[in-house]
């Protein structure tokens, strides 16, 4: 470790950031979903493919207008069970959305639509 013209070790200062999401893990995962997914702004992840009645891990992508974008099975397989593992206390009985701007988990917006009261 450095020394002072004291001769005292120096303390290391952390770094100041203006973004306050900076160095979280959920941040992390975001920003590399989206270099996995060129394009991607939101990814919806669940437990249960459409087409299957089992849990299978599963993964959506849409751009900023609401397009969907397709993914391979390997992406969709891997971005599920990452993001699943990120967020361990949602309820994955229900779809999520990953906002890949932000890296705020939230249930989908006709979900939420529902919940509040409306159609």
């Amino acid at each position: 470790m450095p020394e002072s013209w004291t001769g005292r070790a120096l303390a290391a200062q952390p770094t100041k950031t203006d973004d306050p999401t900076a160095g979280t893990r959920q941040h992390r995962l975001a920003v590399l979903l989206a270099d996995m997914v060129p394009g991607a702004r939101i990814v919806r992840v669940s437990r249960h493919q459409p087409s299957q009645t089992w849990p299978n891990p599963y993964t959506r992508a849409y751009d900023e207008r609401g397009q969907p974008i397709p993914l391979n099975r390997i992406q969709r397989v891997a971005a599920a069970r990452w993001v699943i593992r990120a967020f361990p206390e949602a309820n994955w009985d229900e779809a999520h959305d990953l906002d890949l701007v932000t890296g705020i988990l939230r249930p989908p917006a006709g979900a939420r639509a529902h919940s509040d009261g409306g159609r």
